[in-house]
């Protein structure tokens, strides 16, 4: 009898969208690590620019955030900001869409949806303003002008970082969750004001992996840019683009691997104690059979499948010479950390040719190399049916799939 097994799996998770405005590519990927099986999350690999990548990079990964810079962004003044003016939207201002957002991500191929969450964390950018009376404009009474960048007002809150010239600035300033408007008002009046490209820190939350299907996935997120928008920068600064759009490419790459140890794929169905013990007792064996033992590696869901060369009811067969057959029973049990859908245990779970009960295999968490067990089996009736023909040889063949392909 021959035992086979196939497996495999990719999952590839891709997001995209046409481009309106701004546009940004996020990627993401997700590789079981077996030094890390408890570790089942994407990893961002987008490309780090901006602050969290030259200035306060222990920071970010503290609040695992990320930070882009647009270029392309740009937003000036329609008029003339006045000093120590009351209205905030009258002025430098900027409100956030620092709340999460649900984005709806689809299968290609089987329409299947995930669900990616993003927020937008904090917000930089360098302004411009004319000399006179230059950067000096913001200083308030006992507050240099600088430290009014440097700190963040509230909701807000600082990363201390400041780049500065004679009339010109760069800050970055971080937005804890649903943070209203953040602003700053000078002490003199500017002409004129502007602001070129756009920093901004975001933070995401992704699917589990491992409950994911292979394939790609696709999908995008767009925010309103300007006065009333997502992104809100006052009545007076009003931004070239209207939108800033993220489209987004996770790839999944699961592991799903069997090894069967050398000489496994032949079983030989023996009695409890072997064929020796059967003889000299002189009794009736109860059953015959063989247990082998494999390991699997697992990130992703999967379900077991049956082929048999012989088929006798839901089952493979064994067969001798003079045609005479008997039903093997075959069964399954896997490591902890792969489960039913249900998050029960398998074992000793049959595996049939309708596939009723491996319908589907679920991991926990990353399974690495872990033993499981294959069941094969004779039972006791069939068994003394086999021994009635006398010295005779069973064969037959069955094939064992894992198969990633739900």
């Amino acid at each position: 009898m021959w035992l086979t097994s196939s497996c495999c799996l990719s999952v590839a998770l891709m997001f995209s969208s046409a481009a309106v405005g701004m546009t940004q590519n996020v990627t993401a990927l997700f590789k079981p690590d077996p030094a890390n099986p408890m570790v089942n999350k994407f990893v961002n690999t987008t490309p780090i620019s901006s602050v969290c990548a030259y200035h306060i990079p222990a920071q970010c990964k503290a609040l695992n955030i990320f930070s882009l810079r647009d270029t392309t962004f740009g937003a000036r003044s329609i008029g003339p900001i006045q000093a120590n003016h009351e209205d905030e939207r009258r002025g430098f201002m900027v409100k956030l869409p620092s709340e999460w957002r649900d984005l709806q991500v689809t299968h290609v191929a089987t329409g299947e949806t995930e669900t990616v969450q993003m927020r937008i964390a904090g917000v930089g950018s360098t302004w411009f303003v004319p000399r006179p009376p230059g950067v000096s404009a913001w200083a308030q009474p006992g507050v240099s002008w600088d430290n009014q960048w440097r700190n963040a007002p509230s909701p807000c809150q600082s990363t201390r970082f400041l780049a500065a010239g004679v009339a010109a600035a760069t800050f970055f300033w971080l937005a804890p969750e649903n943070a209203g408007v953040c602003s700053r008002k000078p002490s003199q009046d500017l002409a004129t004001m502007r602001l070129g490209a756009l920093e901004y820190a975001y933070e995401l939350r992704t699917p589990n992996p491992l409950t994911m299907a292979s394939g790609s996935y696709t999908g995008s997120l767009t925010y309103s840019v300007g006065p009333g928008g997502d992104y809100d920068f006052g009545d007076v600064l009003i931004p070239d683009d209207n939108q800033l759009t993220f489209n987004f490419a996770l790839e999944v790459q699961h592991d799903l691997k069997i090894e069967v140890p050398p000489g496994g794929n032949r079983i030989e169905l023996v009695p409890q104690g072997g064929w020796q013990a059967w003889l000299n007792q002189g009794r009736k064996p109860a059953r015959l059979f063989r247990d082998q033992t494999f390991n699997i590696s697992a990130s992703s869901r999967f379900k077991m499948q049956l082929e048999c060369e012989r088929v006798m009811g839901d089952t493979c067969a064994l067969r001798n010479a003079d045609d005479h057959q008997v039903p093997l029973n075959i069964s399954v049990s896997l490591p902890y950390g792969l489960n039913r859908p249900d998050g029960s245990a398998v074992n000793r779970q049959p595996l049939l040719l309708s596939g009723a009960g491996t319908e589907q295999f679920q991991p926990g968490y990353y399974v690495n190399r872990r033993p499981g067990t294959l069941h094969f089996e004779v039972a006791k009736e069939h068994a003394e049916s086999m021994l009635a023909q006398g010295g005779s040889t069973y064969s037959g063949q069955a094939t064992v799939i894992w198969d990633s392909d739900l």
